[in-house]
């Protein structure tokens, strides 16, 4: 077990034994929107499914338009209509036109489609008054895609572009990769159910709820979730009749190193590999990374900003590595500091708000706990180990949540 480890290695340390979530299941198209698709999706027809008309106007022969213009418009027998959906059988001989609308399968014997607004409009017979090209606003079979081709390949992430693609080729349902499936349990005699009244001593479970939104934004099913007193064997118990369920349990609370600070005894009694404890970040963020039965257990503090801290730098890698969702990737880049920071401390991350290329301090004063400060931050500072000050004009390294 390792104390007051470093962020990059608790990484390695989590995430190089995961493996990807493989197992698939089938949805219905529309409602794979933000799933990861689970097959290569091949083409089932050509598209468009046949020869078809660009515009409104009329399908007629290239030959027939030879010479006209504005000031000698050529006449033309309207011999048919059709429609997308309800097209014609008729074919388009010598002098003869067929009034065409857009997406319209092409008649018989038409080569071109002449824009409706270059004519007269006519109905029984037109004048059109430009010539046109052989092939000139007429869209072949198989011209966007090709039957068999690839369109969407495993592992991409499904948007409403793929979801359009799909449904154009007749899918009705697709594979997707089955979500990852969390457990979230927390841990504390303070913690108190919503609805219920307030007593001394109490607080609402606001940490189990921030969590589980979290992990809902981040695609995951929450398939178990609790709270528990700080009672060692029921929070150990809780873990062993759930952990073969899911992919990942996440406990908040107990982590630290007071007399009810129980997750370190949880370990001992599941028998489980305690991987680290502590992330090098200021005094030590305190947060247990244990394994049990191959599957990872992340105990946060019950602290919130330390726990929805440690969450978006280690519970994020985990899902980044069980679904490849690229969505799920942390993001690091550099921003101009809009503000001076002039605390000398240990490496830490400091909540903030990025915009245009800078990064606005969330609160320069207000307590870790204090979550009414953490609405609008969208970023971390990393501010590196023994920084002596950073001052407004400064670029710094930002991890965008």
């Amino acid at each position: 077990m390792i104390e007051n480890i470093e962020l990059e290695l608790a990484i390695d340390k989590i995430c190089t034994p995961l493996k990807r979530i493989e197992e698939t299941e089938e949805v219905f198209v529309e409602d794979s929107l933000n799933r990861i698709i689970g097959e290569d999706i091949y083409a089932t027809i050509n598209q468009p499914p046949f020869d078809r008309s660009q515009f409104d106007g009329y399908a007629v022969r290239a030959i027939d338009t030879k010479g006209a213009n504005k000031n000698n418009g050529i006449k033309l027998n309207v011999v048919g209509e059709s429609f997308a959906g309800n097209c014609t059988d008729r074919e388009v001989k010598e002098k003869e036109a067929i009034r065409i609308m857009t997406g319209s399968k092409m008649p018989k014997g038409s080569d071109c489609v002449i824009k409706q607004e270059l004519t007269d409009y006519g109905m029984d017979t037109v004048e059109i008054y430009q010539e046109i090209n052989k092939f000139e606003n007429y869209s072949f079979e198989g011209e966007e895609i090709k039957k068999g081709s690839k369109l969407i390949s495993k592992g991409e992430k499904i948007t409403y572009i793929h979801i359009g693609i799909i449904a154009s080729m007749g899918y009705e349902k697709v594979k997707v990769v089955r979500k990852p499936k969390v457990a979230i349990i927390s841990t504390g005699d303070e913690i108190i159910h919503l609805g219920e009244q307030l007593t001394e001593g109490k607080i609402y479970d606001s940490n189990r709820r921030m969590i589980h939104s979290k992990l809902k934004e981040f695609g995951c099913e929450i398939s178990h979730v609790t709270s528990i007193g700080d009672n060692v064997d029921d929070v150990a118990n809780e873990i062993c009749g759930i952990v073969d369920s899911v992919d990942l349990v996440i406990t908040t609370g107990g982590v630290s190193v007071g007399k009810k600070d129980i997750i370190h005894d949880v370990v001992k009694v599941l028998n489980a590999e305690k991987v680290f404890w502590k992330i090098h970040l200021r005094s030590g963020i305190p947060v247990v990374y244990s394994v049990y039965k191959n599957k990872p257990i992340l105990s946060l503090s019950g602290n919130p900003f330390a726990a929805l801290s440690i969450f978006d730098l280690l519970a994020k890698p985990i899902l980044y590595k069980l679904t490849n969702d690229s969505s799920l990737e942390t993001i690091v880049t550099e921003a101009v500091m809009a503000d001076d920071f002039l605390k000398v401390s240990k490496r830490r991350m400091e909540k903030a708000i990025y915009k245009d290329g800078k990064v606005y301090l969330a609160n320069k004063t207000h307590p870790a706990g204090a979550l009414g400060r953490m609405i609008g931050c969208n970023c971390l500072i990393d501010i590196e180990d023994r920084t002596e000050k950073i001052i407004k004009g400064d670029k710094v390294k930002v991890i965008i949540l």
